[in-house]
């Protein structure tokens, strides 16, 4: 009933259309009236616009293209299994985010501790759920996270695509040398 295109539109807002409808909802709870209603209401809608922001941020990471390999996330370790190349990392012994550009194809660079590395493409399948890997490192905010995608001032995509780029995007505290 429905065309496959707006099928798949819809469903990569669903999140923000979502946050829209109770949003809705919680100021009809909010015209209600009396003493309790408008600030259950106005709470309702709050919670509902933070709920889209995320969405829309979840909206602006996800790239949707068509990169080999497989993303999957699961109980703080990531990993990418490639066509020719893959790995793991853990969480908790990621030190380093990097996104890089190589041969026009921008990828993340997530480094652990002991100097091993792997390279997952900004639009392989199921990397949308590297947004809330990421966001919940030590010291990362959603919106650092999707800022980092933007192309670096000054530069256009094509100079970020022809291999340009090779931003730091987090960095574990603590690592390196400490000076007193």
């Amino acid at each position: 009933m429905i065309r496959p295109g707006a099928r798949k539109a819809l469903w990569r807002w669903r999140e923000v259309i979502v946050a829209a409808l109770v949003a809705l909802f919680g100021l009809w709870v909010a015209d209600g009236g009396g003493y309790l209603l408008p600030p259950l209401g106005g709470l309702i809608a709050l919670g509902a616009a933070a709920f889209g922001l995320l969405g829309l941020r979840r909206l602006r990471f996800s790239l949707g293209g068509e990169a080999p390999g497989l993303v999957q996330v699961d109980e703080g370790q990531v990993s990418y299994m490639g066509p020719t190349v893959g790995g793991f990392v853990s969480l908790p012994d990621l030190v380093e985010l990097r996104l890089i550009s190589i041969r026009g194809r921008r990828l993340w660079r997530l480094k652990q501790n002991d100097g091993q590395a792997i390279l997952i493409p900004l639009e392989a399948t199921g990397a949308e759920a590297l947004f809330d890997a990421f966001s919940a490192l030590p010291g990362m905010s959603s919106a650092t996270l999707v800022a980092a995608l933007e192309p670096p001032k000054g530069a256009d995509s094509r100079a970020v695509m022809a291999g340009g780029e090779n931003r730091l995007v987090w960095r574990r505290a603590g690592q390196g040398v400490v000076a007193r």
